[in-house]
């Protein structure tokens, strides 16, 4: 078990250029927040940056990769979805012209393209990390399933099956130890919070931290992508739920990982902390 922890992380190298692609997004943020923290020069790489980045567009990698030693990749919007991983090579092929000596990609346990990306990154010559992860608690705080929790109605499929949702705080200061320590090359971390839980394990426990009612409706998978459809969601978006809950939550991730435990030496936070301090925010005011 690794003992270094954020605090003992090389505090004041301001020297090594850190990006992060996708430093808006829920992790990206984290990570740069921190980067800056401990005195390191951090920035993001996203379509309103500039130089600018789109995955689907990269006459301009090069120069958005230029000087960069240290790389966090997040990928819009999943690593499952077709041609995610060559995009991911050749984003590689551009680190390994630029001298990036360092990578942290992020992705998803149970995902078959994603464990692809991740062979390519590993094997890709730089110094590499993998930071496999499921469901965050942050998704029932900044994302569409906030809007679910307020509606006192999750209506979904695979109402009962156990995930080991795990904190964005808890993959931002994975991500920095790997970026900035040593020891975490080739390695592959799964991050969970310390237990499963379902639906319905979340609903009584947000009854519980907010005083609010949820009840939980375990529906068909039709029945959900309708519902979906009818809340007008883009039908790339619709085909990415539907997966994420039909297919990557049908228990095939039903167990705990360790990843924070072997990154950090401590144990992950857990989801009725993270509840508690979303309510106490006004997270679901």
């Amino acid at each position: 078990m690794k003992t270094n922890t954020i605090c003992q992380l090389r505090p004041n190298s301001a020297t090594t250029p850190f990006l992060v692609i996708g430093g808006s997004g829920k992790t990206g943020r984290r990570v740069i927040d921190r980067l800056q923290a401990l005195g390191h020069e951090a920035r993001s790489a996203s379509r309103s940056s500039s130089p600018s980045f789109d995955w689907n567009d990269d006459p301009n990698w090069s120069e958005v990769l230029e000087g960069v030693e240290s790389l966090y990749v997040t990928y819009h919007p999943d690593l499952s979805v077709p041609g995610a991983s060559d995009h991911i090579r050749a984003l590689l092929a551009v680190a390994r012209t630029q001298g990036v000596k360092r990578i942290v990609l992020l992705s998803g346990r149970g995902e078959e393209e994603a464990e692809l990306c991740e062979r390519l990154v590993l094997d890709s010559g730089i110094q590499a990390t993998i930071v496999r992860c499921g469901w965050f608690n942050q998704n029932f705080s900044e994302s569409f399933f906030r809007d679910l929790l307020m509606s006192g109605s999750l209506a979904v499929p695979n109402a009962h099956v156990g995930e080991g949702y795990v904190d964005a705080d808890d993959i931002a200061d994975v991500v920095t130890a790997a970026l900035t320590g040593e020891g975490h090359a080739g390695e592959i971390y799964q991050l969970t919070g310390p237990e499963l839980l379902t639906f319905r394990d979340i609903a009584a426990m947000f009854r519980e931290v907010t005083g609010r009612e949820l009840e939980v409706i375990d529906v068909s998978r039709e029945d959900f992508v309708a519902g979906l459809k009818a809340a007008r969601l883009p039908e790339g978006m619709v085909q990415l739920v539907d997966y994420l809950f039909n297919e990557v939550l049908d228990g095939r991730n039903a167990s705990l990982g360790d990843g924070v435990q072997r990154a950090l030496g401590r144990p992950p936070r857990d989801f009725r902390s993270f509840l508690q301090k979303a309510h106490l925010s006004g997270a679901f005011a």
